[in-house]
């Protein structure tokens, strides 16, 4: 299965140059192209995309400034003119910072890690739930996980969780008064949740439905926290809801 590939930057050259790159390899494939920022969000809003190679220097919103607005966003691999935003993109989690003009063996480097960690994750959502880093005490929201976040291991009630969101290979566990990041999919930790209580509401999020404030189209809102509601998942969640 290919890499769907999202190519975004304000320069034709650089577009030409990613896709002849792209066209050698048999893992990846070329979905979008966008020349602007806003070109992209609108590109991510309605379609699914699992890498994206994104220019930093762009009129009216720059790259960096796109993924602070993003609630969720496909793996990014920077590609980039400038040096001095080295430091800040790595807050962002991106897989990887390249410089133009990008050499093919430097270009082939950062795919290699985006497609190894999709293999790991594929691995991860095939094998047996065993050994988890937390544990589900019951079926109800008396119970509690106990997740590891770096090397600390938090113990977090299942009633204080609000909201989990899809981080690359971890999961943003949100609850009232902390946001706690923990490698694991969201596969794993739909088994792991009592049913009643928490459903998936789009592919980057699951809820706690006790702690849902306000439905509002396909928005979702948790006390300051807007959430989409995806297409794919409306159906089950208002049946949920309903019940």
């Amino acid at each position: 299965m290919k890499l769907k590939c999202l190519l975004v930057d304000d320069e034709p050259l650089a577009h030409k140059i990613i896709q002849n790159y792209i066209a050698r390899l048999n893992t990846l494939e070329v979905v979008g192209s966008c020349y602007n920022a806003i070109e992209a969000l609108n590109f991510l809003y309605e379609y699914d995309v699992d890498l994206m190679f994104l220019d930093i220097q762009m009129p009216e919103l720059n790259g960096l400034d796109m993924l602070k607005t993003l609630p969720h966003s496909p793996k990014v691999i920077l590609t980039t003119a400038y040096t001095e935003f080295a430091l800040e993109s790595y807050e962002f989690g991106v897989v990887d910072y390249l410089l133009k003009p990008i050499a093919f063996p430097r270009f082939l480097k950062a795919v290699n890690r985006v497609i190894d960690d999709s293999l790991e994750l594929q691995k991860s959502e095939k094998a047996p739930v065993i050994n988890q880093q937390y544990t589900n005490t019951n079926e109800s929201l008396n119970g509690y996980l106990f997740l590891k976040e770096n090397q600390v291991t938090h113990k977090v009630f299942l009633n204080n969780i609000l909201f989990i969101q899809a981080y690359g290979n971890y999961l943003k566990f949100f609850t009232e008064d902390k946001m706690i990041m923990a490698a694991d999919t969201m596969k794993n930790i739909m088994a792991q949740l009592p049913e009643s209580d928490f459903v998936r509401v789009h592919k980057s999020y699951i809820v706690s439905l006790s702690k849902i404030d306000q439905i509002e189209g396909n928005q979702i809102k948790i006390i300051s926290h807007t959430l989409p509601v995806g297409n794919k998942y409306r159906l089950i969640f208002e049946q949920k809801f309903k019940r």
